[in-house]
């Protein structure tokens, strides 16, 4: 399954130079999963009301080439991986044609209580 959002860089997640900060990414990774999980006709939201949280365990990014205040670049959010209490995610940030970033998270499924729980029944398929 995959998805994919465009994003403006905005002034705020540029250092004084122009260039998307590196914290930025993965607030992006963020958005790319959440919409992929509404792609599917659920939310987070929902997933937390049930006492289901997902905590990210895992973070990876490489940085080709830099993103820069005001492009508009290209989220691809993949889901590599669903296991018994962990999934798995990959990303490449595009910008026409070039890629600037790749990325991959790992989330592991917890109760209320923070301990590791099954996935819920159907996780992400539509």
């Amino acid at each position: 399954m995959q998805g994919s959002i465009d994003i403006r860089v905005r002034y705020c997640e540029c250092d004084p130079m122009g260039v998307v900060h590196h914290t930025v990414y993965p607030v992006w990774f963020e958005m790319g999963r959440t919409e992929l999980l509404r792609q599917t006709g659920r939310t987070y939201r929902e997933f937390e009301e049930a006492g289901i949280f997902l905590a990210v365990v895992r973070l990876e990014a490489s940085y080709k080439r830099p993103a820069r205040y005001d492009d508009v670049v290209q989220l691809r959010t993949t889901l590599a991986k669903v296991g018994a209490v962990k999934v798995e995610h990959t990303y490449e940030l595009w910008r026409g044609e070039d890629l600037l970033v790749t990325g991959a998270t790992t989330l592991a499924c917890l109760d209320r209580e923070g301990r590791a729980r099954a996935m819920p029944d159907g996780f992400l398929t539509a």
